[in-house]
């Protein structure tokens, strides 16, 4: 594996990052298609094998128990200096007052229900899930400028915003002296592209790596477009993103399959090579439920698609309404 630096860090990633929203409890009414605890260990301990050392999850995630599964398995499997955790917050973690939103109250709480849940004394990166519009952007800032100078986050991220409010966030915190945001993570893949216009820009000006989520379009990519799965038919989320442009998604789907059988490779590294290719990308996020999601991913990384083929990859695609940022 080479690692790459993260932004306009130091941190030492791998080019492809563990998602880990697959993993938590079907029942906890988050998402019914998850992986519980032992289906769970032995892809996040194959990651580890591969050299993966970059693992993502979030608060929100079946209501902690992603957290709490991965917590497990890094302890066991992993030196914790090697490796780098990023978690999440914002989502309300329960229909009560102050369960989720980005004021001091709330980061202060989450990002210590969450050490607890992990078994850390520290994430490497805590991201902003969304954009919280009813608390000051003064308020959060600050909140996470000394959750970093606690000790219990290293970096900060953000996560789905406009580039405008992401612009504002790291202005606020540039004018008080504040830490400064080293990361997107955006909705970015072949079937949406949006953020193009205006957050990947950004992002290569101010050296911001980016982590693209859903990067396989909820492996819309990966199959044959008539092919179903579990998560296919129960993830109402991924049906929200993408079930209003299927034709002109199609072309792009069917595209992959030929760049990928021109190269004999698996559809999962064309879609992913394609990001890769751009200099902002530092590491996608898989959200690998199997062991063979991340050695069908792996080779992506050797995979150079000809500026034709990016090309060729690119030409079908129509502007989409805006998802993710909220």
């Amino acid at each position: 594996m080479n690692y790459v630096k993260f932004g306009n860090t130091g941190m030492e990633v791998s080019p492809i990052c563990l998602g880990t929203m697959g993993f938590g409890d079907p029942n906890s009414g988050f998402h019914e298609w998850v992986l519980e605890e032992p289906e769970s260990l032995p892809v996040i301990k194959k990651a580890l094998d591969l050299g993966i050392n970059f693992f993502d999850t979030a608060n929100i995630y079946s209501y902690g128990a992603s957290e709490t599964i991965l917590g497990k398995a890094l302890k066991e499997y992993a030196h914790r200096d090697e490796i780098v955790v990023a978690t999440k917050a914002y989502m309300k973690m329960k229909q009560r007052p102050n369960s989720g939103g980005l004021s001091k109250k709330a980061l202060f709480h989450q990002i210590d229900q969450s050490l607890a849940r992990l078994q850390m004394d520290y994430v490497d990166l805590y991201i902003i899930h969304r954009w919280d519009y009813n608390t000051p952007i003064e308020e959060t800032m600050e909140a996470l400028h000394e959750i970093v100078r606690s000790g219990k986050a290293r970096y900060i991220g953000a996560s789905a915003m406009f580039a405008w409010q992401f612009a504002k966030a790291q202005a606020v915190a540039e004018k008080y002296g504040w830490t400064k945001f080293v990361s997107m993570q955006n909705h970015l893949n072949l079937l949406y592209r949006e953020e193009e216009r205006e957050m990947m820009p950004l992002c290569q000006d101010q050296k911001i790596a980016v982590t693209p989520y859903s990067p396989l379009a909820a492996g819309r990519l990966t199959r044959d477009w008539e092919a179903q799965t579990k998560r296919f038919l129960t993830d109402e989320t991924a049906h929200s993103k993408y079930d209003t442009t299927v034709q002109q998604d199609r072309i792009i789907v069917e595209r992959v399959a030929k760049i990928a059988e021109k190269h004999g490779v698996k559809r999962a590294q064309v879609a992913l090579a394609w990001l890769l290719q751009k200099e902002q990308v530092a590491a996608p996020i898989i959200g690998a439920t199997k062991e063979s999601h991340l050695t069908d991913a792996l080779p992506a990384l050797d995979l150079a698609l000809t500026a034709a083929e990016v090309s060729y990859l690119e030409e079908p695609y129509q502007p989409h309404r805006v998802v993710g940022a909220i």
